[in-house]
Order: C-alpha cells, then structure tokens, then sequence
C-alpha cells in the first residue's frame, strides 16, 4: 500500500512531481547526453582543475540538448518493473579490495532516462566505468541486449552502522539530485546542484550532473571525493563533494558556476524535502498518523547571529518567503520530532529522517534565504524548498566560487544556547473568528527559572491584533509554553514572530504565516 513510501530504498521515485512549478516530470527528464564530455578521452589524466576547466569551455559554447533516446521497453516501465531492476553487489566497484567504499549503478529507465558517465580516478588516470547488463539484473523485464547504454546514477556504500555490512549513505540519481544518512537514519531531504527559476511560473530549469570523476581512496579511509560536472541551458557548474560518513554524515562541497546567461533567479545549495501535515495543519486531512513529514521547519542563523525558527506547511496555494541577510551562517530544513510517537508510522519511520544544514564558507555576501511551499495532496511529492540566492544576478561567463559544508545529521551542532521551538500548535480561539496558538519552547536557558517569574513573550503581528499572552511551565517537556490569540480581522495574511526574553533572548524566534 505505501511502497512509494518507504524512502530507505534508493531505487525509489524521488518525489519531485510537484517541484516544477511546476513542470512536468517527464518534462523534467527528457535531456540526453553525449558518451563522454567533450574534450575527455575514455581514458585519460586527471586533476583536480580538470572539471572546472571542463564546465568553463562549456559555458563558452550554446547549450545543446543531446540525444540519447530509450527504447520504449525501458521508457515505459512501471515503478515495480524499475525497481525490480536489480545491480549485482559483487560486482561493485571495490568489492574485492579492502576498501571502505563500494560504488553500485543505477540502470536507466521509467523516470531516470538520462544518461550519465562515470569514471574512476586512481592515481592521477581517469578510466570510464563502462555498462554492462551482465552487472544486472531485471527481476520482472526481459534483460535488454542495446550495447552501452550507460547508466543513470550510482550510489555509495560504507560500513555505516557495523563494521561487517556496506550500508548505502548517498546516493545521485536523476538532475542534479543527492541524498545521504547520518548514522541511524533512513532516506529523506534531498539536495541539488544548483536551483534556476523555481516557482517561476514560466517554468523550473533543472541542471544535470552529466559526468562524475570518483576518486578511488586509499585502504580503509573514511572519506571519498567525488566530482560533477553540471549542465544546463542557463549555466555549467563544476562540483568537488568530500563525503565523510558517521554519526553526522559531512559534505565538503566546493562549487564553481558559470552562467551562460544572466541568471537573477539562481538558487545556491538548494534543499528538497517534503511537508505533508502535522498538528499546526492538518486541513482536510483524515489520516491516522499524528504528522507525515521528511522536515518540519526552517531554521536560519543569519549574518547578526540570530536564530529563527519557520514550521513548516502545506498551503492552499504556492507560498514563496523571502528571509532577507547578509554573511549567513547556515540554515537547513530540519527534522525536530524524533520520537516513533510523533508519526506512528512503522513503514516509513519519519523520526528517523536527516535534518540537513547547510554552512557556508566565507562569506555569501547579500541575499536572501528562500523557501517555497508548494500544495501537496500526498506525501510522495517533495513539495518544499529551501536555497540561497544572491541578491545580485549571476552574470554571463563570469566565474562564481562558492563553498559550503552540509550536514546530514539528527540536530545541527554546535548549538548557539537558544531555546528551540519544539512544537507548533494551533485552533479556533476563544473570541469570534480569532485563532489560538500554542508554541512549545525547550532548551537549558530555560531550565531552573523560577515559576512564578517566567520569562516574558515578546509576541508581534504584522496586521490584525495579538491578545491573551500567556507564558507557563511545560513540565511534560521540561520546558516553557508560549500562547496567545491573533484577531486577523479582515486580513487574509499575517506574518507572526515570538521570543522568550529575560532581559536578553532566552529562545530563537519562532515565525509563522497565517493565511486565511
């Protein structure tokens, strides 16, 4: 009944239909690619310059959309039919040396029709993984005879949880696409490359990382570098991931952009997640799961070093907000609620989906964190995401380097002392047309306060009238609960913000967007 549910499994449709703006997803995935970038032997010298210099040349030259058509046997498979399409573990890359690291590939077919090409760097000479059905097998379809067909993804492996099982902990499939696990965790939010003209109405440009380089790593390391090169009609990009499994599964992510165009809607370290309902929405919703969600709310530590706080929704219509900054100092789309009570879904496990923050190195300069809330009716579609974008456009046939390390973990560390809002609640109020709610505040600066002297709410609308202020003990959390009622009046739209204060911020400040 859920097997698009369960996003353990890599092989599953990533849940993209709603992100293109609003396009198609078949429209999404129709461009090809040539065997091998342009200028790059199947067998040739490598360095670490090479991708860079292979995305500068490209952006010199007019976006061609090759062709690499399927045959309709793999075109038009069913999700069963994909998923019964099987990579054979022993012949992984690696799987007979002593390495940490195993690499598998996804055969292309059903949503995943574009072609990608990997080579494997080892000593300072780059060879092309060349396909193979005999890697394979196919389950439910007869085994294709098309010659090389190349494949559509790969995914890593590496004794995450116990010393004696190859766990998979990321994986790239489809666009510029990625996921990866913290120790523990199950599959969730998903990154990109590079975001272009989302929720615009004309329609989302989706880059592709055509090319990867996977640097073979010395025996038993613990990190793998892999490179991308990334195309689309609007810009190249070269990318350098140093992946670093554990407890909190680390992307040192280098980036270099090269516009084709002037580009005024680019999205730096974009986050794809999805946000179906929990208690502080759960409109026409008859589920008997208290909340279905990958990331429950946006966290932001801006240039000023404060810290907010944005549950998420899942709106009537597209909601785009802007968080304007200067120098952030990450932000991420997390997952707080951690306890199998909080779901009570024992096939999905939503408690156990990364968080995933992102910390910029250097300074980003001005511009803006953007999230986009897009309306969802299932909780297959991603249908949430998160970037930064320059306040400036990206300029044709400039160069843009930018780094940023992402962490896919349980809770960003290191923690700024803040209390953090724990839970979002809200109702119908007790005056006409007024709505109560209810924001759960945990953290240590909170505890040992006295309680007949709590800290006081700084509580503020941007229209209609705030009323009946109320801050008390929570013992069930050890924490702090805030409430209070807004009269929106006539309005259709009100922006709210609360803190906890005690002469100076106890909490991060909670945010949230009513709408009628």
């Amino acid at each position: 009944m859920r097997a698009l549910r369960d996003r353990r499994l890599s092989t599953e449709l990533p849940r993209r239909a709603l992100l293109g703006g609003l396009v198609s997803v078949s429209a999404l995935l129709i461009v090809g690619l040539p065997a091998w970038p342009e200028g790059v032997e199947q067998e040739s010298p490598f360095d670490g310059s090479l991708v860079r210099r292979l995305a500068r040349a490209l952006a010199e030259k007019p976006y061609e959309v090759p062709s690499t058509p399927l045959p309709d046997s793999l075109t038009n498979l069913t999700y069963d039919q994909y998923r019964s399409i099987r990579f054979d573990p022993q012949r992984a890359l690696w799987s007979d040396s002593n390495q940490n690291f195993r690499i598998e590939f996804f055969h292309r077919g059903f949503f995943y029709k574009d072609r990608i090409e990997v080579f494997v760097v080892d000593k300072g000479h780059s060879s092309l993984v060349r396909y193979s059905p005999d890697d394979f097998t196919f389950g439910l379809i007869p085994r294709p005879n098309l010659g090389d067909m190349g494949f559509a993804g790969f995914r890593i492996h590496y004794p995450l949880n116990r010393p004696d099982y190859n766990d998979e902990i990321c994986t790239f499939l489809g666009a510029s696409y990625f996921r990866a696990v913290a120790k523990g965790q199950g599959y969730g939010i998903s990154a990109r490359g590079l975001a272009i003209k989302t929720a615009n109405s004309a329609g989302e440009e989706f880059p592709l990382f055509k090319s990867f380089w996977i640097e073979t790593p010395p025996p038993n390391a613990d990190s793998i570098v892999v490179h991308a090169l990334l195309d689309s009609p609007s810009a190249t990009g070269a990318f350098r991931f140093t992946i670093r499994p554990g407890e909190e599964t680390i992307f040192d992510t280098e980036a270099a952009i090269y516009p084709r165009v002037d580009i005024a809607e680019s999205g730096i370290a974009p986050l794809t997640s999805m946000f179906y309902f929990d208690v502080n929405d759960r409109t026409g919703v008859d589920d008997y799961r208290a909340a279905v969600h990958d990331s429950e709310g946006l966290s932001i530590r801006n240039g000023r070093n404060e810290q907010l706080w944005r549950p998420l929704t899942n709106p009537k219509d597209l909601q785009v907000s802007v968080f304007s900054d200067v120098d952030p100092r990450g932000f991420g789309l997390l997952q707080r609620k951690r306890a199998f009570i909080d779901y009570q879904d024992l096939e999905a496990h939503y408690e156990r989906r990364p968080s995933l923050w992102i910390e910029p190195i250097g300074n980003w300069g001005e511009g803006s964190v953007n999230l986009i809330e897009i309306p969802s009716n299932k909780e297959i579609n991603d249908n949430i995401v998160s970037f930064w974008r320059p306040k400036e456009a990206l300029r044709a046939h400039q160069e843009y380097l930018l780094n940023y390390r992402q962490h896919w973990c349980w809770s960003p560390s290191p923690k700024s002392g803040l209390a953090e809002a724990v839970g979002t609640r809200t109702g119908r109020g007790s005056a006409p047309g007024s709505r109560i709610f209810v924001v759960d505040f945990v953290g240590d600066r909170l505890k040992g306060l006295p309680k007949d002297r709590g800290p006081h709410a700084e509580v503020k609308a941007s229209k209609g009238t705030v009323q009946r202020i109320v801050t008390q003990p929570n013992p069930e959390s050890d924490g702090w609960r805030t409430s209070f009622e807004l009269l929106p009046g006539d309005e259709k739209l009100v922006e709210l913000q609360a803190r906890l204060l005690d002469a100076e911020p106890l909490s991060e400040t909670w945010l949230y967007r009513w709408q009628s």
